[in-house]
C-alpha cells in the first residue's frame, strides 16, 4: 500500500505527516514491509528542506528530517498511490481536477479519518507552538487512519 501525504510547498505539513506515519508503522505493524509512505507538495519548489520549526517539532519526537526535500506531486504519484491524503480541502479540489482518474483513492486527512473535512491549518512562518499544534493534530490523526486501515500488532 502506497500512501502520499500531501501540502502546499512538502516542507511542514506533508512532511510531518509522512514521518509520523512511518513512525506510527515501525511501532505498530514493523512486519509490513508494504506499506510505502510519501510526501509531495502541489507548488513544491524541489529539493527545498523542511522548515526550521518542523524539524525541531520531528525531533521532539524522536524523527529526523534533515534529509528530507520537498517534491512536487506529480502524474506519477497520482497513477501509482493507494491512498492520497490532503491537508487541506482546496488540495483535494486541485488534485481532482488535475488527475480525475484518481479521484476515488484523493481525501483530506481529516475526511479519511471520519473527523469531518475541515483543513489541517498551514503553520508555515509561524512559532514553533504552532507547528507543536499542527504536529499533535496530525498525529491523532494518523493514528485514528491506521487503525482504520491496518490491524496494528501491537498498542499505540
Amino acid at each position: 500500500m502506497k500512501i502520499v501525504f500531501v501540502c502546499t510547498g512538502n516542507t511542514c505539513r506533508s512532511p510531518m505527516a509522512e514521518a509520523l506515519a512511518r513512525k506510527w508503522c515501525s511501532l505498530n505493524v514493523p512486519e509490513r514491509g508494504d506499506i510505502r509512505v510519501m510526501s509531495a507538495g502541489l507548488a513544491a519548489l524541489a529539493g527545498s528542506p523542511v522548515s526550521s520549526p518542523a524539524l525541531e517539532v520531528m525531533k521532539n519526537e524522536g524523527i529526523s528530517l534533515t534529509g528530507h526535500r520537498a517534491r512536487r506531486f506529480s502524474e506519477e504519484l497520482a497513477r501509482d498511490s493507494d491512498l492520497i491524503l490532503t491537508m487541506s480541502g482546496s488540495h483535494k479540489k486541485t488534485l481532482v481536477k488535475m488527475f480525475p482518474e484518481a479521484a476515488e483513492k484523493i481525501f483530506t486527512l481529516r475526511e479519511f479519518a471520519g473527523e469531518g473535512n475541515t483543513d489541517i491549518a498551514d503553520p508555515f512562518g509561524q512559532s514553533a507552538a504552532v507547528y507543536w499544534s499542527c504536529a499533535v493534530e496530525i498525529k491523532e490523526l494518523i493514528d485514528k487512519i491506521f487503525h482504520k486501515i491496518i490491524k496494528p500488532t501491537q498498542g499505540t
